[in-house]
């Protein structure tokens, strides 16, 4: 079987399954459903409010939209970023969304699955030829901004990083113009939230 025919088939039964309660609409990366537990209120808080900053930012006609698929046949991979830039018009379709058309993807960590978007989309997103992607983690208040696809160990990589604690903003040069996030009031997990006990909390950097 393909690397194709097996993503159509996952396709497929995605387009056809019912998330269970907790559990958000699956990706697909490396010939698998990735599960995703459903978003938090902080997770969504931190979504709105910097969609709206880029909102406010954006040439006529684009504009940044929440947890919209993605798709790359060619790599078998569907993916869901919490924000997305693209054009108004890219969004015209009733296809998932050519990740060509995508000018830059944000991602907000999970705290059951910090990897997905650490390691995995960092390296998928290359791949599909999306140049500039931020990584928002409300686990520790810092941010990674990656871009400028260039190769590493032959394949498609970022070729330029930065790693800053929330409060610094975040500038994204692009073709359109130069966007900049405001960190400064993005909500941080509770105790609860992570999993830990309150005084493990307190000990958090």
């Amino acid at each position: 079987m393909t690397q194709q025919t097996l993503y159509r088939r996952l396709r497929h039964r995605r387009n056809r399954i019912t998330p269970p309660p907790g559990f958000a609409w699956p990706e697909i990366s490396d010939g698998q459903l990735v599960m995703m537990m459903s978003p938090r209120p902080r997770h969504q808080f931190t979504a709105k409010w910097v969609s709206r900053q880029l909102d406010a930012q954006l040439p006529e006609g684009f504009f940044a939209f929440e947890a919209t698929d993605i798709d790359d046949e060619s790599l078998g991979k569907l993916r869901v970023p919490d924000i997305l830039v693209c054009s108004s018009e890219a969004m015209q379709t009733d296809e998932p969304l050519d990740p060509h058309e995508i000018i830059f993807a944000v991602e907000i960590v999970s705290p059951s699955n910090p990897e997905n978007d650490y390691e995995h989309k960092t390296r998928d997103y290359p791949a599909m030829g999306i140049p500039h992607y931020l990584i928002l983690d409300p686990r520790d208040g810092t941010w990674t901004y990656q871009w400028e696809i260039g190769r590493a160990e032959g394949r498609p990589a970022y070729e330029n990083r930065l790693h800053l604690p929330y409060g610094k903003p975040v500038t994204v040069t692009t073709d359109l113009g130069t966007w900049t996030i405001d960190t400064s009031d993005l909500p941080r997990y509770s105790a609860k939230e992570m999993g830990l006990e309150p005084e493990e909390e307190q000990q958090q950097p």
